[in-house]
């Protein structure tokens, strides 16, 4: 009995946490390493280019981003694979007949107060991948690089979020079960 009231109030901490994380208490905006993607402009067919890309580059991305354990690896990841960023990006820019090119870079930014679903990062300082197709004057798409609170999968329903936390709570209670 007192194992199982210890492994509750376990998990009841664990879930907290994540319930802070996701809900931005407490967390300085240079815990999270943003990725921001910037169309040209926001004419339709630069807009819907730019979702081609994001689709690309995080298909390529997550492999990689999966096994940072902590911001600065993410940090170093991206820093060090640009070039290769670039070319995914300009390979479906291309194949989409456009013949603009995109700049990818690790940089700080000020960014206002932005919300996915029920995540809100406040305005602020933030660290951030930014990959601007041809002027970059256009709308973006963003998300979160790490932690890895959200990336897009090819899953047909939209939005996956996946998230550390999620998964040690789940690892967590799968172990409690087999007990």
């Amino acid at each position: 009995m007192k194992k199982l009231c210890i492994s509750f109030l376990a998990l009841a901490i664990i879930i907290l946490t994540g319930v802070g994380l996701c809900l931005g208490g407490g967390e300085p905006e240079t815990r999270y390493l943003r990725i921001h993607i910037r169309a040209d402009s926001n004419d339709p067919a630069a807009q819907a280019v730019k979702y081609l890309v994001k689709d690309a580059v995080v298909e390529y991305l997550t492999p990689f981003i999966a096994e940072c354990d902590t911001k600065k690896k993410a940090e170093t990841l991206l820093s060090k694979r640009l070039d290769e960023i670039e070319r995914v990006a300009d390979g479906t820019l291309k194949e989409n007949g456009f013949s603009y090119k995109s700049r990818a870079a690790v940089r700080n930014e000020k960014f206002p107060t932005r919300s996915y679903g029920s995540f809100t990062l406040e305005s602020g300082y933030y660290d951030a991948l930014i990959i601007e197709l041809g002027s970059g004057e256009g709308d973006n798409w963003w998300c979160v690089v790490y932690p890895p609170l959200c990336f897009t999968g090819d899953t047909g329903a939209g939005y996956v979020y996946k998230s550390k936390i999620y998964e040690i709570i789940r690892n967590f209670t799968d172990r409690i079960k087999e007990e």
